[in-house]
């Protein structure tokens, strides 16, 4: 098992932040690399919806998120976890699940490491599952981390 890098994406929530140590106990037992995702995805307006004020153009939101992200990423590196670990950060544009396994491809990633928000029944359905889509579309291996049974 040769895996040089490992690709983590986030969205920030507290269910990501679960798979950060897995990438990391992971990272230093093989030598590895992170690299850090953040897909920034596209914002559809809401249609039929009148707003009290004047909305935002979708541009200036989209450029609000990516600079969110782009102060957000750097924290994961310092974690505790990823201490003496080379990490670099990544924010694209586009759909979750096609951006992971885009960049997983581009950079040569060996490893995917993505956390699970467990969702079941209407949720599922609803905003469907990130990880389960880059499970059935990556080409290299997917470790899904599971929320524990308190966070759910």
């Amino acid at each position: 098992m040769n895996i040089r890098t490992i690709l983590l994406p986030t969205d920030f929530s507290e269910c990501a932040g679960h798979a950060v140590p897995f990438a990391a106990d992971l990272a230093r037992l093989l030598g590895a690399r992170i690299i850090c995702l953040h897909a920034v995805e596209p914002i559809a307006p809401a249609v039929g919806l009148t707003a009290v004020a004047e909305p935002l153009p979708t541009a200036d939101i989209g450029g609000l998120l990516e600079e969110s992200a782009e102060r957000e990423l750097p924290k994961i590196a310092e974690r505790k976890e990823c201490a003496g670990l080379d990490v670099e950060d990544v924010v694209t544009h586009g759909e979750a699940a096609s951006e992971i396994v885009r960049v997983a491809r581009e950079r040569g990633a060996d490893l995917i490491v993505v956390s699970s928000h467990g969702r079941t029944g209407l949720g599922r359905i609803l905003f469907g599952s990130t990880a389960e889509s880059v499970v059935r579309h990556a080409h290299c291996p997917v470790l899904v981390v599971k929320p524990t049974e308190r966070d759910e």
